[in-house]
C-alpha cells in the first residue's frame, strides 16, 4: 500500500504537472531570465514579485497630494481619522478600491503617491467617492 501510496502522489504533484510547469517556467524564464533573480533572497523575490502586505499607514497620508483641497480642509481632516480608526483589513480595502491591489509594489510606501481630489459636484451628498486606479485618485466630496 506505501507504494501505491508513493507513487500516487508523485504522479498527482510532478508527473501530472511536470508538462505545464515546464511550458510557464519555459516562458517565465524568457521574459526574466533566472541569472536576474540570483542576486535577490527568496523573500525579497516574494516582495519584489507580490509586494508589500505590511504598511505604514500614517506614512501614506504623508505621501497625499490634494487637488480643490488643502491639507487642513475639514473634509480631509475627518477622511484621514476615519481611515487611521480603520480595521488592518478595511484599510487594505480601501488600497484596493484606489489603486486595483491590496499591496503596494516592492518600492514600498515611501514611493507610492496617490491624489485625493474634491470632484466639485453640485450636491456632494449625492454623490459617493470614487477612484481613478489608472491614476491613483480618490474623487472624494466635500
Amino acid at each position: 500500500r506505501k507504494e501505491y501510496v508513493d507513487l500516487y502522489v508523485n504522479y498527482i504533484f510532478n508527473k501530472s504537472v511536470q508538462k505545464p510547469f515546464e511550458d510557464f517556467m519555459q516562458g517565465f524564464l524568457r521574459g526574466c531570465p533566472a541569472r536576474s533573480w540570483k542576486m535577490f533572497f527568496p523573500k525579497e523575490l516574494q516582495v519584489l514579485l507580490q509586494g508589500h502586505r505590511t504598511f505604514d499607514w500614517h506614512l501614506l497620508e504623508k505621501n497625499v497630494t490634494y487637488r480643490q483641497y488643502k491639507e487642513l480642509d475639514q473634509t480631509i481632516r475627518n477622511f484621514w481619522a476615519v481611515f487611521h480608526k480603520l480595521p488592518e483589513e478595511k484599510k487594505k480595502m480601501f488600497l484596493a478600491f484606489l489603486s486595483g491591489s491590496d499591496r503596494i509594489s516592492g518600492y514600498g510606501l515611501k514611493c507610492f503617491r496617490f491624489c485625493i481630489e474634491d470632484p466639485q459636484v453640485r450636491n456632494p451628498d449625492e454623490v459617493c467617492p470614487y477612484a481613478s486606479t489608472c491614476y491613483f485618485i480618490l474623487f472624494l466630496p466635500r
